[in-house]
């Protein structure tokens, strides 16, 4: 029975760990050759267009009515501010972040390289703190509004009356369902879904211009109303700049497309490298969905709110989170109606599935390379079991309701356009192209102004922000300082000089001084060597091999490790090392000559001096410290077998 279990239990782990990389542990991992067409596989780009858009065009299922609520009769003069932006701003913004960074890490890979040490990792982290936001509020807001069309439906609003947090949840345990079965090429639902879905809103659209046309009274009585609320024409522009933050929803497609961008088909000579093809075709993408949803953004706000009364969009009424489904129905019957409401249940679903993409593509990609994950953080189904249930916390806390979710969607859309003019504006001015730096520097500011003004107006959403934020720092420092005695080095290179060095001494015992360089002179290296003689009681007649570590960037977890050799005032044969950690490197290189020999190692250190605690603050923080009992137990995790494990000697 027990032999059952465990079977049953190691091929449960074995199928949630499926494609897990194993940076780090086992065989050396190294950086793939750039070989042309590697950038030659993937989809069309028209095809991938739809993934984006499924979470893109979507919105056209909330976003009119939350235009109308935060505008009222100036919701088309405010969506053409916001059409303005979208194509003057966002648009070139996110053309440019897919030639820096075009393999889907969008602009927090481009701000990271600004940024050095563990400021730039605390920068990232609050960074992925509002990409998670926006992602995870996407999976709960879409799942909420697909849910409101489902109880809103005339035909099963008796039915399903309050059922609308248990029907969101349900919805979010279905995707997270197609994640775990294995979500490997999902293009062809997206375009089916994306297709079906952009045609009925043309119908709608079509359907309403007619009848704006044919009752021209709407149109009038809706000018006339403008007139007497608002003046003239310079004040309605004037307050339509102010209210158009509160429609950011409609942006919120651009970050996700280059989430997806790996996914884009390149052109025959592509490489990874340099996948030229794959990043003019993803400019041919955002371009193109920016355009599509620019006019349907502009004719939906223009047909609701003319049609449907004000009172209408308020909480509780018929069209509150569904306004081109209450025109569907008013004037198009119940039957199209029905096969409308059950085209949006599917796209704003669906649209859960690309942010779901978009998270697995980004955190995976950042948190265990830092260290701050566990390493099965890698593989896709634990991730998605751990991303569904904070989706099911957020669902229960806001009660799936699509108003109160909007206000942290748009702030997590915002901060991420932000940064990413940000980063394009720095990478335009490195670049010393003056014209695109200052371009792209009142795009920022711009982007600032919206994101300030709907952090004041909604501050909700820059709460749930920081607790994202929180949240995935408290973790990641957990994490952190739980694998802090993970050997964490992918490979070991040795040149000429070094590897002579190792095999030279591995005839006899090999004997490996830690030594922290400061002169660098003939009598540092003469005294550091009577004194491991005198400390470990060694004969005269040992040889040793001196090891000497520099600390490069100590907030890097995952690296890997060069060693060069060098002889100095021509007798002291030292090996140099550049790591994020003097023992990490000292463990890697110890087993690293232990496997290249077939001869157990030795090392010798000093104790070092101070209190315990302060040098463990120093090893976890700068990579120093308490240097000899921590390579100790790093070999101890990294080598079980104690015949086989390098022998640490502190004297």
């Amino acid at each position: 029975m027990a032999t059952t279990t465990d079977t049953r239990g190691s091929r449960l782990r074995a199928w949630m760990l499926e494609g897990l990389s194993d940076m780090g542990k086992g065989k050396p991992s190294r950086p793939k050759e750039t070989a042309p067409n590697a950038g030659h596989t993937g989809q069309p780009w028209y095809r991938v267009m739809c993934l984006t858009g499924v979470d893109y065009f979507s919105t056209l299922g909330y976003q009119p009515g939350i235009a109308a609520l935060a505008a009222g009769l100036l919701s088309p003069i405010a969506t053409i501010v916001l059409v303005v932006v979208t194509l003057a701003g966002a648009l070139p913004v996110y053309r440019r972040v897919a030639e820096e960074s075009p393999h889907g890490e969008g602009s927090i890979a481009m701000l990271s390289r600004l940024l050095s040490f563990w400021k730039g990792k605390l920068f990232v982290l609050t960074l992925l703190g509002f990409a998670a936001t926006d992602f995870l509020i996407t999976i709960t807001l879409s799942a909420a509004d697909a849910s409101t069309h489902l109880v809103e439906n005339p035909h099963l609003e008796s039915a399903l009356h309050d059922q609308q947090v248990l029907i969101t949840m349900v919805l979010i345990a279905l995707l997270g369902a197609v994640f775990l079965k294995g979500f490997l090429e999902a293009i062809g639902v997206a375009v089916a879904l994306v297709g079906i879905y952009l045609a009925l809103n043309a119908v709608v659209v079509v359907k309403g211009l007619w009848q704006v046309l044919t009752e021209g009274h709407v149109v009038t009585d809706w000018t006339a109303a403008l007139t007497q609320e608002h003046g003239n024409v310079l004040v309605m522009i004037g307050v339509a700049l102010i209210v158009f933050p509160k429609l950011a929803l409609g942006l919120s497609g651009f970050e996700t497309g280059v989430a997806v961008m790996p996914h884009v088909k390149g052109h025959q000579g592509d490489t990874e490298a340099q996948p030229a093809g794959r990043i003019r075709d993803t400019k041919k993408l955002l371009t193109t969905a920016a355009l599509i949803m620019s006019v349907f953004l502009i004719c939906t706000s223009f047909i609701t709110t003319v049609l449907i009364p004000h009172e209408e969009f308020e909480s509780g009424g018929k069209a509150n989170g569904r306004a081109l489904a209450y025109l569907a129905h008013e004037y198009l019957g119940n039957a199209f109606g029905t096969v409308y409401d059950v085209s949006t249940i599917l796209i704003l679903w669906f649209a859960g599935a690309s942010a779901m993409a978009g998270l697995l593509n980004l955190m995976p990609r950042y948190l265990p390379k830092y260290g701050m994950a566990p390493h099965w953080a890698r593989a896709v189904r634990p991730m998605v079991i751990v991303f569904t249930l904070v989706a099911f916390l957020v669902t229960w806390i806001f009660d799936a309701d699509v108003d109160a979710q909007g206000g942290a969607y748009a702030t997590g859309v915002l901060v991420l356009i932000c940064s990413a003019a940000i980063a394009v504006t720095i990478a335009a001015r490195k670049a010393g192209q003056r014209g695109w730096t200052i371009g792209f520097g009142i795009i920022s500011v711009v982007f600032l102004y919206t994101t300030v003004v709907n952090v004041i107006e909604r501050p909700d959403g820059v709460k749930i922000g920081a607790c994202f934020i929180a949240g995935i720092i408290l973790i990641s420092l957990l994490s952190r300082l739980g694998r802090a005695f993970e050997l964490r080095v992918t490979h070991v290179e040795l040149d000429d000089m070094a590897e002579r060095f190792i095999r030279d001494i591995a005839s006899r015992t090999p004997r490996f001084i830690a030594n922290e360089p400061d002169n660098r002179d003939a009598e540092e290296y003469r005294a550091k060597k009577d004194q491991i003689r005198a400390d470990n009681d060694l004969p005269g007649t040992e040889d040793f091999v001196f090891v000497e570590v520099t600390v490069t960037d100590p907030s890097e977890f995952e690296a890997g490790l060069t060693v060069r050799g060098e002889v100095l005032h021509d007798r002291f044969r030292v090996l140099t090392v550049e790591s994020s950690s003097v023992p990490n490197a000292l463990a890697a290189l110890l087993l690293h000559a232990r496997d290249m020999t077939g001869v157990r190692p030795h090392v010798y250190f000093e104790w070092t001096e101070g209190n315990p605690f302060a040098n463990f603050l120093r090893f976890f923080l700068f990579g120093q410290g308490e240097i000899a009992p921590v390579t100790r137990e790093i070999l101890r995790e990294a080598e079980s077998d104690r015949d086989r494990r390098p022998r640490v000697h502190v004297g």
